[in-house]
C-alpha cells in the first residue's frame, strides 16, 4: 500500500522546488507545473517501473515522455527527488550551460529525459514510436505520456491518435492535463476543444476520466486502473482534471501564472502555503 502521507509531503516539497526554481531566474512556467505535481509524484513513486541508473534506450523498463515540455520544473524536481541527478542541481534551472533548461533537452545528456520537448503537439507521436519499438523488441513494459489540453489544438495529435488505434498500439497510457487554461486564456476562449472524451473514444481509444487530478490517491487509483486496460488492442487515455497553480491560492483559478514567476513577497506567501516536509536544496 502506498504511504499517502509521505507522498502528500513529497508533493508539497515538489511545489516548493517549482516555486524556488522559477523565482530565482524570474522565468519559467509555474502554473501547469504546480497543477501536475500529484501526477508526477504518483507516476515516479507508485506507478512506473523505472531505473534512476538511466539508460537512454529504456529497455525492460517503463518509459515516460513529457509532451508539454514547458512544465519542466515539476519534471526536474521529481526526477531529482527520484535519484536521477542531485537535488542540488535544481539550483541551476534555466542558467546558461545548465542541463536544466526551460524546456527539456537531450544534448547535455540529462538522466531521465529521452527527447527534447516543448514544441507542442509532438510528444504523442514520439511516444507511439517508442511503444512500437517495445513491441518489436518483445519488451512488455509500458509507455506513459503527459500532454496539455491546449496542446490538443495541434493537428498532429489527431493523426497520432488515429494511427495508434488503427495499429493497435495498446502498450501506451496517455494522460491529458485538462486544466482548461493556456497562455492566452481559457482553452474555451482560445480554441474550444469540445467534448474531448467523445473525440478520443471516436478515435478508438479506451478513455478514463480522472476528475480529481490534484488528489494523489485518485491519481494512483486511476493510473492503476489504466494499467489493467492495456494490451487489449486499444491505446488508453486518461482525462485528468487539474487546477493550474494548485496549492498556491493566488495562482489558482486564472491563466495568469502559466508562464510568470513570483516576486520575493509572492514567493514567501506561496512557500508558507506549502510547508517544508522533505528538505529544500
Amino acid at each position: 500500500m502506498p504511504d499517502i502521507l509521505h507522498l502528500k509531503s513529497l508533493v508539497k516539497q515538489v511545489r516548493r522546488d517549482i516555486l524556488r526554481m522559477v523565482h530565482k531566474v524570474n522565468s519559467g512556467h509555474p502554473g501547469g507545473s504546480l497543477g501536475c505535481a500529484e501526477y508526477f509524484v504518483a507516476l515516479y513513486n507508485e506507478i512506473m517501473d523505472h531505473d534512476p541508473n538511466f539508460n537512454i534506450d529504456g529497455k525492460d523498463e517503463d518509459i515516460f515522455f513529457l509532451s508539454n515540455g514547458h512544465i519542466s520544473p515539476v519534471f526536474y524536481s521529481v526526477l531529482a527527488r527520484s535519484g536521477y541527478f542531485p537535488v542540488e542541481e535544481l539550483r541551476t534551472f534555466r542558467l546558461i550551460n545548465s542541463r536544466l533548461q526551460g524546456h527539456p533537452t537531450t544534448h547535455e545528456g540529462l538522466p531521465g529525459v529521452r527527447v527534447a520537448s516543448g514544441s507542442l503537439g509532438q510528444g504523442l507521436s514520439v511516444a507511439i514510436g517508442s511503444a512500437l519499438g517495445k513491441k518489436l523488441n518483445k519488451d512488455d513494459k509500458k509507455i506513459y505520456v503527459l500532454m496539455g489540453d491546449g496542446e490538443l489544438q495541434e493537428g498532429q495529435n489527431w493523426e497520432a491518435m488515429m494511427f495508434a488505434s488503427a495499429k493497435s498500439v495498446d502498450n501506451i497510457i496517455v494522460t491529458i492535463d485538462v486544466n482548461g487554461k493556456q497562455i492566452d486564456g481559457s482553452t474555451h476562449e482560445v480554441l474550444d476543444l469540445g467534448n474531448i472524451k467523445s473525440k478520443f473514444e471516436s478515435f478508438g481509444w479506451i478513455t478514463l476520466e480522472l476528475n480529481e487530478g490534484n488528489d494523489i490517491e485518485s491519481v494512483i487509483i486511476t493510473l492503476q486502473k489504466a494499467k489493467k486496460l492495456i494490451n487489449n488492442g486499444s491505446p488508453v487515455a486518461i482525462l485528468m482534471k487539474t487546477e493550474m497553480g494548485n496549492g498556491v491560492d493566488f495562482m489558482m483559478h486564472t491563466h495568469a501564472w502559466h508562464g510568470k514567476a513570483p516576486n520575493d513577497e509572492q514567493l514567501k506567501i506561496a512557500l508558507s502555503q506549502n510547508s517544508e516536509t522533505i528538505g529544500d536544496y
